[in-house]
């Protein structure tokens, strides 16, 4: 919940006239945007390669959800991402990994990009249960059914956000093979393919 409509078309133009600036970038980069500036950044965006994401959406395609955002409305709005899952959205909105699994079925029969978002708290990373914890989440945030190609996981620890703490690229690179040995045990051969982040 950062950026107002100044700071926020400001930010979007930097990142279009940077992206610009290198030539043959072989990476695609999205940005998630809080709701009230989708409209004007997907504008900015336009005549860019970056791509429009959400922070956030509802599991239901429509109904009596005031205040609440359906992923096909994201569609409308350009958005081809959507953030599943986030922890803040776990802890501070008690979402739990079966409604994650609902919205990230939403987003994706929407035709969006899920970007599921898993990471360990404090506690499980000091009693050294942070592959069970993360591995425990993704099994758990994921419908039966979905579609790998449109799927990015994104990891991060819950005791890193907001706090100054950092893991080491070693514990991520730990965590990474971790969640990638377990996508080829759901998806097979498909399971290579997943794009898994950082952060």
């Amino acid at each position: 919940m950062h950026g107002r409509l100044t700071s926020g078309l400001s930010l979007a133009n930097e990142l279009v006239q940077r992206i610009k600036a290198r030539r043959n970038l072989a990476v695609e980069v999205v940005i998630c945007p809080p709701f009230t500036l989708l409209w004007p950044v997907v504008e900015v965006l336009s005549e860019s390669p970056i791509k429009l994401g959400a922070q956030d959406c509802h599991p239901e395609n429509h109904g009596p959800y005031t205040g609440d955002i359906s992923a096909a409305m994201l569609v409308d709005m350009g958005c081809r991402y959507v953030i599943i899952g986030h922890s803040e959205r776990r802890s501070a909105h008690r979402e739990d990994s079966a409604m994650i699994a609902r919205k990230f079925s939403a987003a994706q029969q929407a035709g969006l990009t899920a970007i599921l978002c898993v990471g360990e708290t404090r506690e499980e990373y000091d009693s050294g249960k942070k592959s069970e914890a993360v591995e425990a989440q993704l099994r758990q945030s994921l419908p039966q059914k979905f579609t790998a190609a449109n799927l990015v996981i994104a990891y991060e620890p819950v005791w890193a956000i907001g706090t100054g703490l950092t893991p080491t690229v070693a514990e991520v690179a730990e965590v990474h093979t971790h969640i990638r040995a377990d996508l080829g045990k759901l998806l097979g051969e498909d399971g290579a393919g997943v794009r898994i982040l950082y952060g």
